[in-house]
């Protein structure tokens, strides 16, 4: 009876010139699907924030620069920060990597392309690995796109010139330049008292874990921008893949309250169990990652906060003796980071074969 008086109610609309889209106040080519595929992406940024957390503040945290949950406090607020200050890692992820179908074809290959990155990020949390959630999702978006159309959809010099690369390029970044900064800062300070050391370099580490989180912010939450507008393009929302306003501030808001949920687990791994930080080393390892993904930012590159941080920590605490790192734990960091792309594809293509006959 309900949705008998809705229609003649509809119609009456109709008959009098009243667009019915005023009345409901949901713009044309908003669905259910789209909705669902919003809240998707939603969710995957909040789970990246909690997940990625540790990246930011694992090492302020372990070196008692700062209290868990301060630090918890202000990364979430820098995280924020950082995503508002641009859109070309979003522009990447929206346009570089592979062609979507139009419709709700394309909209159910960015649902099972979050989907696959979303179950890869939480079995990687539960088991307390640190993993890429930018790879997880990128990962998810190649799989899900082989499913709906073949691997001739890809973008093959997208994705070597803008994941691939990167991926391989970062870490080793993390690595060597971590290690120079911590050589020189060693060789600076070399005569300083070790109490005294370690007092000022804690103070100072509390702005290294702020331009962490900043970097972080930056180049993670303007991956969930570029999944949405990706997502706005195939419904038809918008013609082009320029990330609208509110896009910015919803994702920006997602992974800072994502950030605020916290992740022991990743931040018991990343600063306890690869290497015994002092203040110096996590102001070093934490200067260097951040100065390599804001960099990474500006050219639009996605790159992983989890690897180069990881990475940094590892060549910062080789510089004291190779024996410092916990080179057991860091392989099954880096076994990780390989099954990261393969595993959320192969998830993401198996929730396409679902969702494809659901939907």
């Amino acid at each position: 009876m309900a949705d008998k008086d809705s229609r003649t109610s509809t119609a009456g609309l109709l008959g009098a010139g009243v667009d019915p889209a005023t009345v409901t106040n949901v713009p044309d080519g908003v669905t259910l699907l789209l909705l669902a595929v919003l809240g998707l992406a939603v969710l995957f940024d909040y789970i990246n924030g909690f997940h990625d957390t540790a990246n930011a503040i694992a090492t302020s945290v372990s070196t008692r620069a700062l209290r868990p949950e301060r630090a918890i406090l202000m990364s979430a607020t820098a995280n924020f920060v950082g995503a508002l200050t641009g859109t070309a890692v979003a522009k990447t992820i929206a346009s570089g990597i592979a062609a979507t179908p139009d419709g709700d074809a394309g909209q159910i290959v960015i649902a099972a392309a979050l989907v696959g990155a979303i179950a890869w990020n939480l079995i990687t949390w539960r088991l307390g690995i640190p993993s890429s959630s930018s790879h997880a999702l990128i990962g998810g978006l190649i799989g899900a796109v082989i499913a709906a159309s073949g691997v001739e959809a890809l973008n093959p010099d997208g994705i070597v010139d803008r994941v691939l690369f990167p991926l391989v390029a970062s870490p080793i970044l993390g690595v060597l330049i971590g290690f120079a900064f911590m050589v020189v800062l060693l060789n600076v300070f070399q005569h300083a008292r070790p109490r005294r050391l370690n007092e000022r370099f804690r103070r100072l580490q509390v702005l290294s874990a702020a331009f962490m989180a900043f970097s972080h912010g930056s180049n993670d939450a303007q991956k969930t921008m570029g999944i949405i507008t990706l997502a706005l393009v195939a419904a038809g929302i918008i013609p082009e893949p320029v990330v609208p306003l509110w896009v910015i501030v919803l994702a920006a808001t997602a992974i800072s309250l994502g950030t605020a949920a916290g992740g022991w687990r990743i931040i018991r791994t990343m600063g306890q169990r690869v290497v015994k930080l002092d203040p110096v080393h996590g102001f070093a390892a934490e200067t260097t990652a951040a100065s390599i993904i804001l960099g990474a930012s500006t050219l639009g590159v996605p790159v992983s906060t989890t690897h180069v941080i990881s990475s940094a920590i590892m060549g910062v605490g080789a510089s004291d003796r190779f024996s410092a790192v916990r080179w057991g734990v860091a392989g099954n960091i880096i076994v990780a980071w390989i099954l990261t792309i393969p595993a959320s594809a192969i998830v993401a293509w198996l929730a396409w074969e679902i969702l494809g006959r659901v939907l």
